[in-house]
């Protein structure tokens, strides 16, 4: 059944709420159970290096290579916000966030500093942030065919992603749980509490196991 959008004008323009957390933490599947739970006002950014690594972007370990690589990302991440605000009045629900980058950057120095900017004005970028926690071995996810970190690489990437949103003011962790859809459900209420109240009231208050399992067979 199709979600009408509530009938507020502007609902907020600007306002970006992220979802992260490490690799095979949900993130994919909880986003497309969002887009089907919330307020059409609410739209939906895709991640960046899925973008990027799934049209060919080169890959390669070496440091001179993962900083180009960081800096793409960085780069199409702040068009892709701005095209979202250019079409669109409501929300934007972003698949990452420029401050994910800093969690992957080699060094030497910053990744702020690469890119002509600083930590502090990037965290003010987005309104809420709601991460993900990785589960442990046996729970994580290999579904993503860009994917390429081991179990334990994610985990590693999850506490850097962890710190690298460290001070935001509207954070919530999400840790890992004994089913998907309590995880999933936990992130519709954070979400939902960084709505304006008009769309509130437009989010599906719980979600159905059997939509869910639908999402996660796909």
């Amino acid at each position: 059944m199709s979600i009408d959008a509530c009938s507020c004008g502007e609902v907020g323009v600007g306002r970006r709420i992220v979802i992260t957390g490490g690799p095979g933490a949900g993130k994919t599947a909880v986003l497309e159970l969002l887009r089907k739970s919330l307020c059409p006002h609410v739209r939906i950014a895709p991640e960046s290096a899925t973008i990027l690594f799934g049209g060919g972007f080169p890959r390669d370990p070496r440091p001179e290579a993962l900083r180009a690589m960081q800096r793409a990302i960085f780069h199409v991440q702040l068009e892709l916000e701005a095209f979202m605000d250019a079409t669109g009045d409501g929300i934007v629900l972003c698949d990452r966030g420029i401050v994910d980058g800093a969690a992957y950057w080699p060094g030497p120095g910053t990744l702020w500093q690469a890119v002509g900017t600083d930590r502090e004005a990037a965290l003010q970028r987005y309104s809420a942030v709601v991460h993900l926690r990785v589960p442990d071995a046996q729970g994580f996810n290999h579904s993503n065919p860009v994917r390429t970190e081991s179990a334990a690489r994610a985990l590693e990437i999850d506490r850097l992603i962890l710190a690298a949103w460290e001070g935001h003011p509207q954070r919530t962790i999400i840790a890992s749980t004994d089913t998907f859809i309590e995880k999933a459900e936990r992130a519709l209420k954070a979400v939902r509490a960084a709505l304006p109240e008009c769309c509130m009231s437009h989010a599906t208050a719980a979600l159905s196991t059997a939509g869910t399992e639908r999402v996660l067979a796909r």
